[in-house]
């Protein structure tokens, strides 16, 4: 029992239940392991004594938890000694004019005195130039709610200090605390919105992958001309609202021995995109190569344009290696261009902004160059970011450094320019990015952050009715321990990163707000177990920052979800992921039924299918299961598969027809496409997107799930329902993708038009 309390308090899960009604208990050497990865030695019974006696007394003499995090009518939990005093310390250390505000709104209740209280026994606090102070607690705790034996619960309208501490402007405060005995502490204080930001108007755009989307300027795999190219015409000729995105986070970089893993999911870092999406002839330095350099640069655009050919015209698959080669090259060549003054101002000012994360991911970048991406491996001490050895190798590698500095800053003045092109076009939100939901191993991020990541583990999923096996990602976690303990300022750094030049971001695997699959290295998926984070904290991170970005937040909660968790989401503004094929009713008796367009949630960005997924045009004619049996995918007869697909896909062709959204009758697959996007739009749903590969009939998905090189995941262009790859040029041409998107902006503007649910339920 000793060490299961253990691991309830470090959020450990001691058991699972993969199905309802079932539970399955978690191996004990796994809890252990699990344990020893949050710095805690579980392992016998006098440590875990041990280890409970001293999280005990850390509890017992701690004034303040590792981080407090508050936001509108959710009061902070606190205990502290009766006679505290508390004071807030702003984010930039300067008044805050609501800060001051909130002052007088308190004084509004009554003459505030410093160390007074109300008769309501609530905290009186004063903001003195932006800062809290005189707060005196009376009845031994504070937070917003009553007492009860001392400790205050949820439940009462806050007062006092909780009003103020809600009153000051978002961010990322500290709070200090005097105990009456002379004890000391600070945290984190983390103000967070209530809610994300939301988008006032419906809206709809294309989902797709970037490197997919090659233009006749593309160096042999889409990038950020084209990102702006898609954006400005979508948002002009289509009234599109948003273009969602791949992540395009930095990948480790390739070998001779090991090429570049093409998954944009298994990222070296998340804080900083990746130059091989630059659009080299965008630099403005390019325009100033002479000489030999300038001839160089001629024969490496020639060499990009075979290369852009090979894929659209040869059969190619995209080669993001031999792009980089060629991307690189050009970029050491433009690299000798002198920066304009304006230009170098602009770059000094972004290093500055990005301090110390850029140059921790420069130097590794660097680093990796010379001793491969395997940081384990490396010399001289140089694993360890903070090292002598890694201080002498940073003063070594200063030129290369600031090599890896200056892409990182091109890169996101490119990302800029796609935003701007697409408000300018007229969209709402504009770029969507993804968030991946975890860094490689052997990455950039693992490196320069391993005091907030845990050793020995991976992330992936239990075992379930899909998968008997479980899942291993390959991705270590976040410590939820260290995430605390940091004001979970590495978190938000990275949100920040991401939400610079984005209208709105998509978080993959949303449910890991709230819990993860953690694997011990070297066992079975099988032996995982949960472990929970703070998700308070998490959400109010996210609201925060998305808040200083204005931007939309979309949660992946696609799969197996924790009940509540879509229900607090919702509640916190995060929207969910509908994908059609799945949005059915599960609560009735017998077979779940699709939900009627007036059933689904209106929180959600709507779509009929996802990069995972098979395009619609493959799942209507069948050929998705063919190309499973081809690579042996298949866990039952074709026969079996193909006659459950067809079943499938019968009842959704039926049920558009009883709705009055498939005019033209069965048979024919387009206009069976543009039903079921009729389909979405007649759905609530604030957002609906657009599988761009869908508007060509594209039948070939762009990663298969299962496999690794049995199929070439994300590595494929867009092609037409032939399979002939289309450039962007003949995308913007093509007469399906038009009638289809024409159609879909009408409807938008319209709005979801309620129906009688029982068009639905009625028939096969």
């Amino acid at each position: 029992m000793g060490r299961a309390r253990l691991a309830e308090l470090h959020g450990v899960a001691t058991s699972y239940d993969p199905a309802p009604g079932r539970t399955v208990q978690v191996p004990e050497d796994t809890v252990v392991a699990v344990l020893a990865a949050l710095g805690v030695d579980a392992s016998t019974p006098r440590s875990v004594r041990e280890a409970l006696d001293r999280h005990d007394g850390r509890r017992r003499d701690r004034l303040l938890p590792p981080c407090v995090v508050v936001r509108p009518g959710k009061a902070p939990r606190l205990c502290l000694p009766e006679g505290t005093a508390l004071r807030v310390c702003p984010e930039d250390g300067a008044p805050h004019p609501r800060g001051r505000a909130a002052a007088g709104a308190l004084r509004a209740d009554g003459p505030l005195k410093k160390g007074g209280a109300h008769e309501s026994g609530a905290l009186d606090g004063a903001l003195t130039d932006g800062v809290l102070t005189g707060g005196l607690l009376t009845g031994g705790v504070l937070a917003g709610g009553v007492l009860m034996d001392g400790v205050f619960v949820d439940g009462a309208t806050a007062d006092g200090l909780l009003t103020a501490l809600a009153a000051l402007p978002p961010g990322a405060h500290t709070l200090l605390a005097e105990a009456p005995d002379g004890r000391r502490a600070s945290a984190p204080l983390i103000v967070a919105p209530d809610r994300m930001p939301l988008s006032p108007v419906r809206s709809h755009g294309f989902l797709v992958q970037l490197y997919s989307l090659l233009s006749t300027r593309s160096w042999g795999m889409g990038d950020l001309g084209d990102l702006a190219d898609l954006a400005a015409w979508s948002g002009r000729a289509l009234g599109a609202g948003f273009v969602q995105i791949n992540p395009l986070h930095a990948a480790v970089p390739g070998t001779p021995a090991a090429p570049t893993d093409p998954s944009p999911y298994r990222p070296s870092s998340r804080r900083f995109p990746d130059p091989v999406h630059l659009r080299i002839e965008d630099v403005p330095e390019y325009a100033h190569l002479r000489g030999r350099a300038r001839e160089r640069a001629d024969q490496l655009l020639e060499a990009a344009a075979a290369l852009r050919d090979s894929v659209l015209r040869e059969g190619a698959l995209i080669d993001r290696d031999a792009v980089w080669a060629l991307k690189r090259e050009a970029l050491e060549l433009v690299r000798t261009v002198p920066l304009s003054p304006g230009r170098r101002a602009a770059y000094c000012d972004f290093l500055a902004e990005r301090g110390q994360a850029l140059e921790d991911h420069a130097l590794w970048c660097a680093l990796a160059e010379t001793h491969g991406p395997e940081w384990r491996a490396w010399p001289d001490g140089l694993a360890d970011p903070r090292s002598a050895g890694t201080v002498r190798a940073r003063a070594e590698h200063l030129d290369r450094t600031d090599f890896h500095c200056w892409l990182a800053w091109l890169t996101d003045t490119q990302l800029a320019a796609a935003q701007r092109a697409a408000r300018e076009a007229g969209m709402g939100i504009g770029l969507v990015h993804d968030l991946a939901v975890g860094v490689h191993p052997s990455g950039a991020d693992a490196w320069a952050l391993q005091d907030v990541f845990a050793s020995g583990m991976s992330i992936g999923a239990p075992p379930d009715a899909f998968n008997s096996r479980g899942q291993d990602w390959g991705l270590p976690p976040w410590r939820p321990d260290a995430l605390a303990a940091t004001g979970y300022a590495p978190y938000r750094d990275l949100l920040s990163g991401l939400l610079r030049h984005a209208g709105a971001l998509r978080i993959d695997h949303v449910m890991g707000l709230f819990r993860l699959w953690w694997v011990p290295e070297g066992r079975e998926p099988t032996e995982g177990c949960y472990v929970r984070y703070d998700a308070e904290a998490m959400l109010g991170a996210l609201a925060l920052e998305a808040h200083r970005a204005g931007a939309v937040v979309i949660g992946e909660d696609l799969g197996t979800v924790e009940p509540g968790v879509r229900e607090e989401l919702e509640r916190r503004g995060v929207l969910g992921t509908s994908v059609m094929w799945f949005e059915r009713n599960y609560n009735g008796t017998g077979a779940a039924r699709p939900l009627a367009p007036e059933e689904w949630r209106a929180d959600c960005l709507a779509t009929v299918t996802t990069h995972d997924l098979p395009s619609t045009a493959a799942r209507l004619t069948g050929d998705h299961v063919e190309l499973r049996h081809r690579l042996g995918l298949l866990s039952r007869p074709l026969a079996e598969e193909r006659a459950a697909e067809a079943v499938e896909v019968a009842e959704w062709l039926g049920v558009l027809g009883r709705l009055g959204l498939l005019p033209e009758g069965p048979g024919d697959e387009e206009a069976a496409v543009k039903a079921v996007h009729r389909f979405l739009l007649r759905t609530p749903a604030k957002m609906v997107g657009v599988w761009l590969p869908d508007a060509v009939g594209d039948r070939r998905p762009q990663n298969l799930p299962g496999t690794w090189d049995q199929y070439p995941n994300w590595r494929l262009p867009i092609a037409d329902a032939e399979g002939r790859p289309m450039s962007l040029e003949e995308l913007v041409a093509s007469p399906r993708l038009r009638a289809l998107m024409d159609e879909v902006a009408q409807l938008a503007a319209r709005g979801p038009t309620p129906r009688s649910r029982s068009g639905v339920s009625g028939g096969s």
